[in-house]
């Protein structure tokens, strides 16, 4: 069930979920759900945030694309979901694409260099970086 009063949900639901054989979102509208409704499914109570929005169906569909992502077969690279932001508990790491400089700014020699080693290691640097940075709260949670 989606409602605000739910517990948050976050990147470890999303891989939890993903390895279920089905799932059911149930999305009320405005004032939500009869609490009869609640009582008698006994459902898990969902929410995507600290805030309300005028149905669950958003909600379901935020649910929805973070879940069917992980599964097999939904990205073209099915490495391409373990890097991203929250997935070993970080920020993800900044993106850079070509030209090599844009607007004055290069992109970082290690990247450019080969050196895989190398450009792990600043990956995982530039995203605790990020992470204390901008969501210091994770970093509690960092499992890596």
């Amino acid at each position: 069930m989606l409602t605000p009063q739910g517990q948050k949900f976050n990147q470890e639901k999303a891989v939890r979920s993903s390895k279920e054989n089905r799932l059911i979102l149930i999305a009320g509208r405005y004032e939500g759900f009869d609490e009869r409704i609640r009582i008698g499914l006994g459902a898990e109570q969902i929410s995507i945030g600290d805030y309300v929005i005028s149905g669950g169906e958003l909600a379901a569909m935020i649910i929805i694309d973070a879940v069917v992502r992980l599964l097999a077969g939904a990205l073209g690279d099915e490495n391409s979901a373990k890097d991203d932001s929250f997935s070993a508990g970080l920020l993800e790491y900044p993106q850079y694409t070509r030209p090599e400089v844009f607007r004055g700014v290069k992109v970082p020699d290690v990247l450019l260099s080969g050196d895989h080693a190398k450009i792990e290691r600043w990956r995982r640097r530039q995203a605790l970086e990020r992470t204390k940075k901008w969501r210091p709260d994770l970093l509690k949670n960092d499992k890596g």
